[in-house]
């Protein structure tokens, strides 16, 4: 239990024993105390002037003086500020607390609660390699996942690979007829960059025969429609979807190519998966489904043959369900892909971590589940996160100009081993240990920039502003970190014991920030939100290092005064590791 959760239960307890009132109905804030005012946490009282019939004033000395009095062991003294009663806690509680978790790895980590959790992310298209976008995608779902695994939840991560469809076909014509058969071998080049370069031939070629269609008098629909490379690329779709052998084979080994480049992307990032889900193997689903629909006149059929949702009422619009030659869409298949994972795994609660241009599908996908009342509707919840852009401007993958997630690590990398070599702290380094802290600052340089803004925000990533040391950043964190080991590794026979000091007021404000850590991961769960930790982290770097600067810990004014600072960065450095890795971040020994 945490000590707001401890003071609302003492706040209440006192309530019905001064009252005689049943607290069911009282509702009261608890605080943090404003710096300008004396104490820890403050109770906001107007809340139960109409209640109990008294002066915010009145109830407040009654109340300050009942906890106290009840619980020396928690509330030191008390103050009235007009309507808010500031509390402070004792010194033995906060050193108590320390003394018990300073070296306890799991602080702040709830128990299993029973509940099951999917989150579905990354999301990749066999056509490109993953970008920029991808990696926000990718760290924010893995951190989400992380982050409600430390809450109590049972996590499943899972990816959906957009493998089939017009942009497959496209990188495959295009590698039929410009390639000359090479491959990522040949080239020397990963393999879903290689398919990439063809997905951007494809739109080079088929722009050159539009114009080309235009100069000869075509109107620019009609350019699109003829462009001869596009047919073609139509046509290997149908034959696709009839299963031709040549055309099956062809994507195979194309897919394949792709898969073994996204497998290193990954590796390289720390992104994984319990459960991969393919569209090749998906597309289909849904359709039994729509026919139940239809038997519920949820659906209804036009007279083409469509099979159409009327959402208008919700102020929505009409949804096509499956088109007249019977073909399922988007909305049909995910609404089949919701299901089956509902089937396999009975999950709790179902989070796709999506881009916010999809905001309106995930609104009609869960309406349309809920009108079909289907048993997963009102459990799916989509993370809507914005969109993220470099100082450059927005990025297009038809163009090329899409910034690939392989070139972003490795200019992080290359960035981080700038940056530190010119603090010039590492010459003792071997060189295999400066590869790993290279590559440890540079991602974690990256991963934290891109999680701590809210996910809703749009956001610009800037590579050189990532990697400053002494700013809102990971390395800041991560340096703070390895200030603390080395502090440490000066007391290898540290034993803790129980202090007689007083807390200084730096030193306050350091196990002040430590207890919230369990509430922090809390909020972060519910929220969705991996940003209220992140920040959380840099403020508690931040409160160490202006401790640090103040007061010696090898020097410490006493044994005693010394040990307690031990366990203050023992606890601290422990906090810290935890935190950054429910981001996904490393945090090196020493830098």
């Amino acid at each position: 239990m945490n000590i707001v959760q401890l003071i609302r239960e003492a706040v209440a307890d006192s309530i019905k024993n001064l009252y005689l009132e049943s607290d069911n109905n009282l509702d009261f804030q608890i605080n943090q105390t404003k710096p300008e005012f004396e104490g820890d946490y403050t109770i906001v009282l107007f809340s139960l002037v109409k209640a109990l019939k008294k002066s915010p004033e009145m109830i407040g000395q009654e109340l300050g003086e009942a906890l106290i009095k009840k619980n020396p062991e928690l509330f030191d003294t008390f103050n009235i500020i007009k309507g808010f009663l500031n509390l402070t806690i004792t010194d033995a509680y906060w050193k108590s607390l320390l003394l018990k978790n300073h070296n306890d790895i799991c602080f702040g980590k709830q128990a299993m609660n029973g509940e099951k959790v999917m989150v579905e992310y990354s999301s990749p298209n066999t056509n490109k390699p993953l970008h920029l976008g991808h990696l926000r995608n990718n760290f924010l779902g893995w951190s989400v996942a992380e982050i409600l695994k430390a809450s109590g939840y049972e996590v499943l991560k899972s990816c959906i690979v957009n493998d089939r469809g017009i942009h497959i076909c496209k990188s495959m014509i295009a590698w039929q007829l410009y390639a000359d058969g090479a491959t990522p071998e040949s080239t020397h080049k990963k393999g879903d960059h290689f398919v990439g370069d063809y997905y951007v031939k494809f739109n080079d070629v088929y722009k050159a025969q539009i114009a080309e269609l235009i100069a000869s008098g075509s109107t620019e629909a009609d350019a699109e429609k003829q462009a001869p490379i596009m047919q073609k690329t139509q046509q290997m779709l149908q034959d696709w979807e009839a299963g031709v052998p040549d055309v099956m084979q062809l994507w195979q080994k194309m897919n394949g190519w792709v898969y073994e480049g996204f497998d290193v992307t990954y590796k390289s990032i720390g992104s994984n998966f319990d459960k991969t889900y393919y569209e090749s193997n998906t597309y289909l689903l849904g359709k039994d489904i729509v026919q139940e629909g239809l038997e519920k006149k949820v659906f209804y059929k036009k007279e083409d043959g469509s099979v159409w949702i009327d959402l208008t009422a919700d102020g929505l619009d009409e949804k096509l369900v499956l088109r007249k030659d019977g073909t399922s869409v988007y909305i049909t298949q995910d609404i089949g892909l919701a299901k089956q994972k509902y089937d396999e795994y009975k999950i709790d609660q179902s989070i796709y971590v999506i881009g916010d241009e999809q905001n309106y599908h995930m609104k009609v996908l869960k309406l349309i589940a809920q009108k079909l009342g289907l048993p997963y509707a009102d459990d799916i919840y989509h993370l809507s996160y914005g969109m993220v852009e470099l100082p450059t401007g927005k990025m297009k993958s038809r163009e090329g100009t899409v910034v690939d997630a392989d070139d972003i690590v490795a200019e992080m990398k290359a960035t981080a081993q700038q940056h530190t070599e010119t603090l010039g702290k590492v010459k003792d380094f071997e060189a295999n240990e400066l590869i790993d802290l290279y590559e440890t600052i540079g991602l974690g340089a990256m991963k934290f920039y891109l999680l701590r803004v809210d996910p809703k925000k749009k956001m610009i990533f800037n590579p050189e502003e990532s990697i400053d040391f002494h700013g809102f950043t990971g390395p800041f964190i991560q340096y703070t970190f390895a200030r603390i080991n080395s502090i440490l590794r000066k007391e290898p026979n540290f034993k803790a014991t129980p202090s007689n000091e007083t807390f200084l007021k730096l030193e306050k404000e350091v196990i002040y920030n430590l207890e919230q850590f369990g509430g922090i991961i809390m909020e972060s769960a519910k929220t969705l939100n991996p940003s209220v930790l992140a920040n959380y982290l840099f403020h508690l770097s931040k409160s160490f290092n202006s401790f640090y600067t103040e007061h010696s810990i090898g020097n410490a004014e006493s044994e005693d005064k010394k040990n307690l600072r031990i366990q203050l960065s023992m606890m601290t450095a422990n906090v810290l590791k935890n935190g950054m890795q429910l981001l996904g971040i490393n945090v090196p020994n020493r830098m």
